[in-house]
């Protein structure tokens, strides 16, 4: 997995997201870097949340650089996304 590509997640989430808070200590364990938006403060991407999970607000989601969503993924899930990508 290169920096690069690391760098390029986004996680959409909620300050009061348990599953959220959870991902995000797995992911900084295992060094993936990821940005993060708060779909409260930010409308446009709470209506991205919808889109990719049949009208739901589901945090967290994540997309990737290649522009794939995963909702509420184990941090394996987002490890393996990150290698095929990589390679």
């Amino acid at each position: 997995m290169t920096a690069a590509v690391a760098s390029s997640v986004t996680m959409y989430s909620t300050p009061w997201c348990g599953y959220c808070h959870r991902l995000k200590g797995q992911m900084d364990r295992e060094g993936i870097a990821y940005d993060v938006v708060d779909i409260e403060q930010h409308p446009e991407a709470a209506a991205f949340v919808e889109s990719v999970n049949n009208g739901n607000q589901t945090v967290p989601t994540l997309v990737y650089p290649d522009g794939s969503a995963q909702t509420n993924p184990s941090v394996m899930q987002v490890k393996e996304k990150l290698a095929a990508l990589a390679s």
